[in-house]
């Protein structure tokens, strides 16, 4: 899969956290992905290729969505 995501971005997943909430924020990239619950503030961190098979959507940076 060609790399569609950076840090700071929004994305959500296929399945949500225990809290409720499916919007996480890349706060690290490289080898492993580490996502940041947006709700609870839980961090996760995520071989590339399991991140790649959860990721259900893109949707951008934190600033560009407070834009909007």
């Amino acid at each position: 899969m060609e790399k569609i995501y950076s840090l700071n971005d929004l994305v959500i997943m296929k399945k949500p956290h225990a809290c409720g909430e499916n919007k996480w924020k890349i706060i690290r990239v490289g080898v492993d992905i580490k996502i940041k619950c947006l709700n609870c503030g839980r961090e996760v961190m995520l071989d590339r290729l399991e991140f790649e098979r959860k990721l259900k959507k893109v949707l951008g940076e934190e600033n560009e969505e407070k834009k909007s």
